[in-house]
């Protein structure tokens, strides 16, 4: 799933509902009924929704801080996971905000101030009550709190943290939901103080928050407006700076250039962590949406850059499978955007310590167990002409995992199809690799090419589904595999599966497509070619030969036929001397 400007895919599948910046969990649910304005949080039934708000509104106006935090934390308790308001409520809400608002311009304590930014939070769901109350001045006191003026150099104190946090969330719901807040960040330059904010807190671990959130934000003003989206990419240097964010989160040590140390036994993200990368991965897609060409060198090192880290993340796990799913989809996302001239840094040379492990494993097989040794090569580390394929192991690994959920294969199967078929076009090696992993050697040809558990198996099916897209990318990653030589795509497909995509390539007579690939030639496995004489080219698949009807003929039967056919030549030719005799008149 993902946000969708102009057809394109927008970064991460987050909560439509709410800019997905609510933590939801806990909280108590607020049930019908009620036992007045002094009904208490978790003690009989709560108030009614409208009886909430009258008692906050009037603390609000008339109350001290103490008095305002505990209304405020009690509607926040009642209120935290209700989404939807009633109508006739809605005034109430909005002199609700705007008592909030006048109270955040004291000076009261910090606890006072995340009570009323909490409910503003909730209030914030609300698109209709935001109309009002989103005006210059209040946006620039959720600036203030936030630390997102100028003139804040620091982030010292670790108190004023969660004021922070929940004043960026009030702003995601608030810019998310009103097109005036949007029109106002623009006049506000936000997105510049954003990233400031973020260059104060780039490397420091302790305020996960803060910087998830920021993201957050970033990622919501760069999907709405593609003027921020420029400005992101050159003025605020967004490409560096949050490359540089994703490198923080995932600790790299560089080990070259575009290399990193991968710990394969160290530890799994830490939940923050995780959500720090993924809100980043989903800015810096909206901030590369438009990157298909590099035109300076700059330009290129920065792609290869965040490509490597790219790299890091695919071979690092999250907290739980779904986490790690996510993160890998943003990633998969996000490599779509990198030009493929820079894709070379998701493959690289093996490491001395990777080569003498080998070498190790190999030296314990005897001499003479040559296929023994290239099953264990592969298994171990996934080589390939001496280079590490790990990460496009992981990505032919995400790819089969969408195509067995069975599901939103445009949303969740196409990009990382088109991630590689691109690579797969441009890198002979990750070609090669792929054609091994999918298309390996035929030997057992009795079942049809779509019969099956394996990738090629489940790739031939998706020829002939339903969505054009997807049938379309499925048959053109496995024409490219086969290097857009007909004969071999129908070796392992068959022509029936393969009809749609030759047509539209105008391919159907056979013949190969317009890009160029090395000549080596496949090798075909001797049970391949003792079986080739019986397959039927339509099914694809390895045909019993059809018995001979006259082999059980007798033979007066058999020549009862052969008179039939007399007959009936002679039928004919006295038709075409009839037809003669008429042209000759004529």
């Amino acid at each position: 799933g993902g946000w969708r400007v102009g057809g394109r895919r927008e970064g991460g599948k987050e909560g439509r509902k709410e800019a997905g910046n609510e933590r939801a969990s806990g909280g108590a649910r607020r049930l019908p009924g009620g036992s007045g304005l002094g009904a208490q949080s978790g003690r009989g039934s709560p108030a009614p929704a409208a009886m909430d708000e009258e008692r906050a509104l009037y603390i609000v106006r008339a109350g001290e801080a103490g008095a305002i935090e505990r209304v405020l934390r009690d509607y926040s308790d009642k209120h935290r996971a209700t989404f939807k308001f009633e109508s006739t409520d809605e005034d109430k809400r909005k002199k609700l905000c705007e008592g909030i608002f006048k109270v955040l311009v004291k000076d009261i304590p910090t606890t006072c101030q995340v009570s009323c930014l909490e409910v503003l939070r909730i209030l914030s769901r609300d698109k209709k009550v935001l109309v009002p109350v989103t005006t210059k001045e209040n946006m620039q006191i959720l600036l203030r709190l936030a630390k997102l003026n100028e003139s804040d150099d620091s982030l010292e104190k670790v108190s004023e943290f969660p004021v922070i946090v929940e004043s960026l969330k009030c702003l995601c719901n608030i810019v998310f939901n009103s097109q005036m807040a949007q029109q106002l960040s623009l006049e506000l330059n936000l997105a510049a103080k954003l990233c400031n904010l973020l260059r104060k807190c780039k490397d420091r671990k302790f305020i996960n928050d803060i910087k998830c959130f920021d993201l957050r934000l970033l990622f919501l003003l760069s999907l709405l407006h593609t003027d921020i989206r420029s400005q992101l990419r050159y003025e605020l240097q967004g490409l560096p700076l949050l490359t540089q964010i994703l490198e923080s989160a995932f600790s790299i040590k560089w080990t070259d250039e575009y290399e990193s140390a991968i710990d394969h036994n160290g530890p799994p993200l830490s939940p923050q962590e995780t959500d720090c990368a993924i809100e980043a991965l989903k800015a810096l897609f909206n901030v590369t949406v438009d990157s298909w060409k590099v035109h300076k060198e700059s330009d290129s090192h920065q792609f290869r850059v965040m490509a490597a880290v790219l790299r890091h993340c695919l071979l690092i796990v999250g907290p739980t499978e779904d986490k790690t799913e996510e993160l890998h989809s943003n990633a998969v996302n996000l490599l779509s955007n990198v030009p493929v001239s820079c894709l070379d840094v998701l493959i690289c040379p093996l490491t001395h310590e990777e080569t003498a492990q080998e070498a190790t494993t190999l030296d314990e097989l005897p001499s003479d167990k040559t296929a023994e040794k290239e099953t264990v090569l592969k298994k171990n580390t996934m080589v390939y002409n001496g280079m590490n394929m790990e990460a496009i192991h992981v990505l032919l690994n995400f790819m089969e995992k969408r195509i067995d959920k069975g599901s939103s294969y445009r949303e969740g199967l196409t990009p990382v199809l088109s991630l590689l078929t691109e690579c797969s076009r441009a890198h002979r090696n990750i070609r090669k690799f792929l054609k091994d992993q999918v298309l390996p050697p035929l030997r057992d040809v009795t079942n049809r090419p779509e019969v099956g558990s394996t990738v090629r198996n489940k790739l031939v099916r998706l020829m002939t589904h339903v969505d054009l897209g997807v049938k379309q990318i499925a048959a053109e990653f496995l024409f490219v595999l086969c290097k857009e030589r007909v004969d071999s795509l129908l070796k392992y497909t068959g022509y029936g599966n393969a009809a749609g995509l030759l047509a539209a390539r105008g391919l159907l007579a056979g013949g190969r497509g317009d890009n160029w690939y090395s000549e080596d030639e496949d090798t075909d496995t001797e049970e391949y070619k003792n079986a080739k004489p019986n397959i039927n080219l339509i099914t694809g698949h390895l045909e019993e030969p059809m018995p001979n009807p006259i082999d059980e003929m007798t033979e007066e039967q058999k020549e009862y036929e052969a008179m039939k056919l007399v007959n009936m030549l002679d039928k004919l030719s006295r038709r075409a001397d009839v037809k003669d005799l008429h042209q000759d008149g004529g």
